[in-house]
């Protein structure tokens, strides 16, 4: 316990040097923001700049409902521009340590294969829902304010469900940074693997099942509908199976293959 202690510290050390804590909260606020607000003010702003001329506006667009709205960060927002930016903010996050031969080097103390990637991943997952935590919030105080009050319960339930589909991101992100040893290679597959797995949602109530990005459909549906779909329970298991197997892939891949290249 107290190894996994000190790599957390490690951890939260380098995020400090790269300012991680301050940027990447920074930018989740910000796409948080971003949806309800151009939701809004997005017919203002054409009729302002092109006096609606040859623009036909939805005037169904401002009168959404507030659940609709904050789905809608989720769906548009976080899983497009948020989803590459935690896959970008985490390419490194073993990568780094192979190249600069600092896995190397802890690994020669008495330091286990599974507290180093449960330090690399407890960290970096509280990193990431904290980021992707605050920027919801925010997006539900601008959507209380210019449409309609979403209830607790089903806020709360949402964002549940959409932190598992992050842990699913840190996990497989840490699995891709494992195996490669380009950066630019690591954010390729892991950006083009996850979103993938977002834009095949909904094609097959059997392909769903399996995919640990329906969690974000799961979340949507919540916050749109008030209701929990009779499958997103064994949704979660199952995603949580894939979450441990990523990391055991981790595991073996540091344990057994990690001086191949170096």
């Amino acid at each position: 316990m107290n190894t996994l202690i000190v790599l957390k510290k490690k951890e939260y050390v380098q995020m400090l040097r790269d300012y991680k804590v301050i940027w990447l909260p920074v930018v989740f606020v910000f796409l948080g923001a971003t949806q309800p607000v151009v939701t809004h003010y997005l017919p203002s702003i054409l009729e302002a700049l092109g006096g609606g001329q040859g623009i036909t506006i939805d005037p169904s667009m401002t009168a959404q409902k507030g659940g609709e709205v904050l789905a809608g960060t989720l769906g548009s927002q976080f899983d497009q521009l948020g989803l590459m930016i935690l896959a970008i903010s985490m390419m490194g996050i073993i990568q780094t340590d192979k190249a600069n031969g600092m896995l190397a080097f802890i690994l020669t103390r008495p330091v286990t294969v599974t507290s180093y990637i449960g330090g690399k991943m407890v960290s970096n997952y509280l990193m990431a829902a904290f980021s992707v935590t605050m920027g919801y919030f925010t997006s539900y105080l601008y959507v209380k304010y210019l449409f309609t009050a979403v209830p607790f319960s089903h806020m709360i339930t949402g964002l549940f469900f959409y932190l598992v589909w992050v842990l699913f991101i840190v996990s497989f992100t840490t699995m891709i940074s494992a195996i490669f040893h380009s950066q630019g290679i690591i954010a390729l597959i892991s950006i083009i693997f996850l979103i993938g797995c977002r834009i095949f949602v909904g094609l097959s109530p059997i392909m769903d099942q399996v995919n640990p990005a329906s969690m974000s459909k799961h979340a949507m549906e919540t916050l749109i509908t008030g209701n929990v779909n009779t499958s997103a329970i064994g949704n979660v298991l199952l995603t949580i199976v894939w979450i441990l197997l990523t990391l055991s892939i981790t595991n073996y891949w540091i344990a057994y293959k990690k001086f191949n290249h170096e």
